[in-house]
C-alpha cells in the first residue's frame, strides 16, 4: 500500500504535465479547425460582356467659327488715326471700320492736279503747232516732214495728258484707302491695330465673321485622319445647351498636317440654327468603321498589373476571380473598348478591382440582379 502511495505521488506530475498538453493540443486544434472553416468571401459587382459590332465613336471637341472670316486691312499704309469699331460690333457692307492719315494722298492728288493742268496746257499747244503746220504744208511752206513732226509732237503731248489724268485718279483713290470699310456684313472677331499704331498696307487692321454658314473646326490624329472625308454624317451637340444636338457634315479635309501638332483640321458644317452662336464649344461626335469586333467594359473594370492592363473574370464554376490581360481599342465617356482579351458572355467585376486577387472567392449578385446592372449600363450607353 506504501509503495502504491509512493507510485501514484511520482505519476502525479506527470499526469498534469500531460493533461496541459492534451488541452494545448485540443485547443490548436479547433483553432485550426476555425481557420480552416472560415474563408473571405467578398461580395462584387459585376457586368457580362456583350458585343458592341463593328463600328467605334469618335469624339472631338471644338469652336463654332464663321464659314468665312476676313481680315481687313488699308491698301495703303499709314498712321491709324481713328478706330471706329469694336469686337462684337456688327456691320453692314459700307460702314468705316478705321481711318488712317490721309494728309500725304491729300498732297499727292494736289500734285496729280498740277501734273494734268500742265499736261493739258501742252496738249493744246501741241494742237495749235499741229494745225499751223498742217496750213504751212497746204501752201507749200512748210515739208512734209515738219508736218509729221508736229503730228506727232501732238500725240506725245495727249499721251502725256492721258499719263496725268491716270496718276490724279491713282491718288483720288489713294485718298479713299485711307478710310477701311466693311466689304460684307457681319461681326466683328478681333481688332490687331488700334490708334497711333503706323501699319504697312494688307497689314490685318479688323477681322469680320461674315453672316451665313457656320461651322466647327476640330484637329484629327493622323491615326483616324482616313475616317473623315467630305460628305461624312456627323453629330454636333454643345457644352452650354444639352438639349442641341444637330446633324452636321464634314466639308473640308486638310490636304496636310499641321508641323507641330501633327494633326489635321476637320470643317463640319453645320444648319442655320439661331441658337447657334460664334465662339461656342461643341463636340463633333462620328460613328466611324472599327473593322473588327470590339467589346466594351465600365471604365472601373479596368485595372493595372505589372505596368499591363488587365480586368478580372469570374469563373463561374468556381466563383473565383482570375487576371486576364486585355488591349484597349479606346476610351469613351461611358467606359473602355476592348479590341483584345475578353468575349461575349464573359463575366467581368465592374467595380472594386484594387481588392481582387488571383483565386479569389467572390459572391456573385444574383441573376434579377445582374440582369439589371447590364439594362443600366446598356442604357448608359
Amino acid at each position: 500500500m506504501h509503495s502504491f502511495k509512493t507510485f501514484a505521488a511520482k505519476v502525479r506530475p506527470f499526469a498534469r504535465v500531460f493533461s496541459v498538453v492534451l488541452i494545448g493540443g485540443a485547443i490548436a486544434a479547433c483553432s485550426e479547425a476555425k481557420t480552416e472553416t472560415v474563408e473571405a468571401i467578398r461580395p462584387v459587382k459585376v457586368v457580362e460582356i456583350a458585343s458592341t459590332g463593328a463600328t467605334r465613336e469618335l469624339e472631338y471637341s471644338g469652336a463654332v467659327k464663321a464659314r468665312t472670316e476676313m481680315n481687313l486691312g488699308f491698301r495703303v499704309a499709314g498712321k491709324i488715326t481713328e478706330r471706329v469699331v469694336n469686337i462684337g460690333d456688327k456691320v453692314k457692307p459700307g460702314d468705316l471700320l478705321a481711318r488712317i492719315d490721309p494728309t500725304d494722298y491729300q498732297l499727292g492728288v494736289s500734285t496729280a492736279e498740277a501734273n494734268l493742268q500742265a499736261a493739258e496746257k501742252q496738249v493744246e499747244t501741241a494742237r495749235l503747232a499741229d494745225e499751223r503746220a498742217d496750213q504751212l504744208f497746204a501752201k507749200k511752206f512748210a515739208s512734209e516732214a515738219q508736218r509729221e513732226q508736229a503730228a506727232l509732237a501732238y500725240k506725245q503731248a495727249s499721251s502725256q495728258r492721258d499719263a496725268a489724268l491716270s496718276s490724279l485718279r491713282q491718288a483720288r483713290n489713294q485718298v479713299g484707302y485711307a478710310e477701311l470699310r466693311a466689304d460684307q456684313s457681319g461681326i466683328v472677331t478681333s481688332v490687331s491695330a488700334d490708334t497711333g499704331q503706323v501699319v504697312g498696307a494688307g497689314t490685318p487692321v479688323v477681322a469680320v465673321a461674315v453672316d451665313g454658314d457656320k461651322e466647327v473646326q476640330i484637329a484629327v490624329p493622323e491615326l483616324e485622319i482616313a475616317q473623315f472625308e467630305p460628305g461624312k454624317p456627323v453629330k454636333v451637340s454643345f457644352w452650354s445647351d444639352d438639349g442641341l444636338v444637330l446633324d452636321g457634315k464634314v466639308r473640308e479635309v486638310a490636304g496636310s498636317a499641321d508641323p507641330q501638332s501633327r494633326t489635321f483640321s476637320v470643317r463640319v458644317s453645320l444648319p442655320d440654327d439661331a441658337r447657334v452662336l460664334l465662339g461656342m464649344t461643341a463636340t463633333i461626335e462620328a460613328s466611324v468603321d472599327s473593322g473588327r469586333q470590339f467589346v466594351s467594359i465600365p471604365l472601373g473594370a479596368l485595372a493595372k498589373q505589372d505596368g499591363k492592363e488587365i480586368v478580372w473574370v469570374v469563373n463561374n464554376d468556381r466563383e473565383t476571380v482570375h487576371a486576364r490581360g486585355i488591349t484597349v481599342a479606346s476610351f469613351a465617356a461611358d467606359g473602355v473598348q476592348v479590341a483584345d482579351g475578353l468575349k461575349p458572355g464573359d463575366i467581368v467585376v465592374a467595380a472594386g478591382t484594387q481588392f481582387m486577387t488571383e483565386n479569389l472567392k467572390v459572391k456573385l449578385p444574383t441573376a434579377e440582379q445582374r440582369a439589371a446592372s447590364n439594362d443600366a449600363t446598356a442604357a448608359i450607353r
